[in-house]
């Protein structure tokens, strides 16, 4: 009788293992596939706001933001600072700073839930990596077993030839 999966999963996590139930693993592994396309399964659990952080997060870390708010940043300062003489934020730019403040609160945590994210898609990708190792060791030893079974095999027929050829 064939155990249900859960039983067989707590008994490898327990290691209480019979030989039985270590074929039963065996043939369950490798007959049915483990691998999965942990992006492509990301990707469809999506929500709007993943993507929304996830987009905001790329163009705030890239040289293009960093360019064009530096010029935005030296923009303001000449501005305010030289240009006007009644200017909307003097010197100490005080409004300025307020800006910045204000986008240094939403950007964070916007970055934060898409870096959240992509350390939830590591962790599949490596309970993944775990699985098809394991589903390789057992085949490896499976292939093992039969490799040995097959020498047996060849080292009876080669006596079996020599005692033939002894008569």
């Amino acid at each position: 009788m064939e155990k249900k999966k859960k039983e067989i999963v707590n008994m490898l996590l327990n290691q209480d293992l019979g030989e039985k139930d270590e074929e039963e693993i065996i043939d369950l592994l490798v007959d049915s596939p483990i691998s999965i396309d942990v992006d492509k399964e990301s990707d469809e659990k999506m929500t709007f706001g993943d993507k929304v952080a996830d987009k905001l997060s790329e163009i705030a870390g890239s040289w293009t933001f960093i360019i064009l708010f530096s010029g935005f940043l030296l923009f303001w300062v000449i501005l305010n600072g030289v240009i006007m003489t009644k200017a909307i934020d003097p010197y100490p730019f005080i409004l300025l700073n307020l800006l910045l403040s204000c986008l240094a609160a939403l950007q964070a945590p916007i970055i934060m839930m898409s870096q959240n994210r992509h350390a939830k898609k590591d962790t599949i990708r490596n309970k993944n990596d775990y699985r098809t190792d394991l589903k390789s060791e057992l085949i490896l030893e499976q292939l093992y077993e039969h490799i040995d079974e097959l020498l047996e095999n060849q080292q009876k027929i080669l006596k079996y030839l020599e005692k033939k050829d002894q008569k």
